[in-house]
Order: structure tokens, then C-alpha cells, then sequence
């Protein structure tokens, strides 16, 4: 029998968590799914728990840590699933969440990627979803015009929006992106010039151009546990370096020489003044926090100079 959905999930170093979110899987979920868990070479556990605990999930062992969007893409090679589904293992299905996703889905064939709702917690509900990030959109978000002038410049992040409505989007969240599989068939899988970040800003401007929606639906919700802090703060000067990095390989890849150097000027700008700011809040306060944002932004100065990427 043909799944309904491939559920495709990367994993990295988050064995409890992914854990919770198989077992959601398995008691939210009444559809014929499949789903795959791409493990990129995780050192706590996570790949033999899955094997131990989950025999029925299709395992995908990796050597080397190779990223979102390659990892990814090694699951949506073998779904079978007539929609593919790209999942965080941080998150928890509620509510046959699933199941609503893809009854929700089939009578709208020109969506190219939908998401769900999303909850940080009992009474948070998370901002996914967001706009083109282009050059003009890198500087409002950076410079923080965006929420200085929420009136002018608010819909960059969609930060107006309280995601408690449907809407059309840019860009779908890529923690939970449901995707019909013809639609993947036709535009491609995702490009992996992007390690992490990016991959699905990506995705979803060549589903619009190919004629497709990215709709945003609440009628369908998830838990993202912490947000999703977990993950990224494992190595947290890495990954606050490659957004970065991201952003500026999406913006050469889709927009004008000028956009790219104007984009990187933007960070550069931005962030030397971080490193100095949060330094100097640092001296005169003795915090940690500080000292910790002002190093994180000189990271970022010295890669956006130098190339180097911090260990």
C-alpha cells in the first residue's frame, strides 16, 4: 500500500527528543504513513535507539554530519508517500495533526507547501513562517527597523500576523513542511549548496515559481519544544555564523552582484556595532549574556572578512 505521507526527520545529537516525537508519530497519526529518520552521525545514542525502539521507522546512518538539506533529501529520495513531510525530531504532533495536514492538503492541488500551527508552549504560539529574505528584508530584520516601525515594515517577518488565521506565505517553516510529492517531483529536492538555514527559503521560492501556493493553515498544531533551542545551541557560534552564511548563498544565488555586497554590508555593519555594544554592556554589567553575544557577533565579523568559520 502506498503511504499517505513520508514523514522525513533529521537527527542530530537529539536522541530524547526524537524519542517523544516518533512516539507522537505513532499514537496522533491514523493514516498509512512511512517514516524516515536520517541520522547524521549523532554520537549520543540516537541512531540505536531507533533501531531498539522503533523497528517499524527506515533508518538512515550517516558517517559525517551532512547537513539539513542533504540529509533531507537522502529521505525524500526513497518516500513513497504521495506527500512528503519534513518534521524536526524537537517537535510533538497533536491532535492527528498529521492527518489533518493531509485531508487539509488534498482537495488543494496548487499547494506546493503547507504548515501547521506551531506552540513553543502551552501559551506560545511560535512565529514560523516568513517573508523573502532579499537584500531590503536582510537590512530591515538586522538594523531592527522592522520592529521599531512595525507599521511600515512588520510584515518582514510577518510579526503582525498572530498565526491564529490562514494565509498565504513566502515561506513555509521548514520544522514542519508538508509537501505533495508531485510537487517535489517537478521543482526538485532541496538544494544542498545550504549546510543548515536557507534550504527551505529556497524550496518555497521555486514551488511559487512553479506556479504553486505555500499556504500557512492553523487548522493542524505541533508542539517545537524550547522553540527549538535545542538543536542549535549545541554549537551555538557555528550556527549563528552559517544563518548568516545562508542567508548570503540564498541572496547570490537569487538576486543582483549589488544585492549580495549590499546584503553582506548589511551584516557586517550590523554586527560590528553588536560586538561593540554588547561588549561594552558587558564591562559595565560583568554579564556573561553580553560577553557571549559580543563574541558571537565578533565571529561573525571575522567569517564575513576573513571566510573563517568558527570550530
Amino acid at each position: 500500500m502506498t503511504p499517505d505521507v513520508s514523514i522525513v526527520i533529521v537527527n542530530w545529537n537529539t536522541r530524547d527528543l526524537l524519542r517523544d516525537c516518533l512516539r507522537s508519530i505513532g499514537e496522533q497519526t491514523q493514516r498509512p504513513y512511512e517514516t524516515i529518520v536520517v541520522d547524521n552521525a549523532s554520537g549520543d545514542g540516537s541512531a540505536e535507539m531507533v533501531t531498539a525502539e522503533f523497528p517499524s521507522v527506515t533508518l538512515i546512518r550517516n558517517d559525517a554530519n551532512r547537513g539539513f538539506a542533504a540529509a533531507n533529501n537522502q529521505g525524500i529520495r526513497i518516500a513513497r508517500g504521495r506527500y512528503v513531510l519534513l518534521l524536526n525530531p524537537d517537535t510533538v504532533i497533536l491532535d492527528g495533526a498529521i492527518d489533518r495536514m493531509v485531508a487539509w492538503c488534498e482537495p488543494q492541488p496548487d499547494v506546493g507547501a503547507a504548515g501547521c500551527q506551531v506552540w513553543e508552549d502551552a501559551v506560545t504560539i511560535q512565529r514560523t513562517c516568513f517573508v523573502d529574505q532579499g537584500p531590503l528584508n536582510i537590512f530591515l530584520i538586522e538594523t531592527g527597523l522592522h520592529r521599531l516601525f512595525p507599521s511600515l515594515f512588520g510584515e518582514q517577518d510577518y510579526s503582525t500576523w498572530d498565526h491564529a488565521s490562514e494565509r498565504e506565505v513566502d515561506v513555509v517553516a521548514g520544522m514542519f513542511l508538508m509537501a505533495p510529492k508531485y510537487v517535489v517531483d517537478h521543482v526538485g529536492a532541496l538544494d544542498e549548496i545550504f549546510f543548515v538555514y536557507s534550504e527551505e527559503i529556497d524550496w518555497c521560492r521555486r514551488i511559487r515559481e512553479a506556479g504553486y501556493r505555500c499556504v500557512f493553515t492553523p487548522v493542524a498544531r505541533i508542539i517545537h519544544r524550547d522553540g527549538g533551542k535545542k538543536s542549535s545551541q549545541q554549537i551555538r557560534p557555528r550556527m549563528y555564523v552559517q544563518l548568516q552564511k545562508s542567508k548570503l548563498l540564498y541572496v547570490r544565488k537569487h538576486f543582483s552582484p549589488l544585492g549580495a555586497l549590499s546584503a553582506k554590508a548589511t551584516f557586517i555593519t550590523t554586527q560590528i556595532f553588536r560586538w561593540a555594544a554588547f561588549g561594552l554592556l558587558a564591562i559595565i554589567n560583568g554579564d556573561k549574556e553580553n560577553t557571549a553575544r559580543s563574541r558571537l557577533a565578533r565571529d561573525a565579523v571575522k567569517y564575513h572578512l576573513t571566510g573563517i568559520e568558527p570550530m
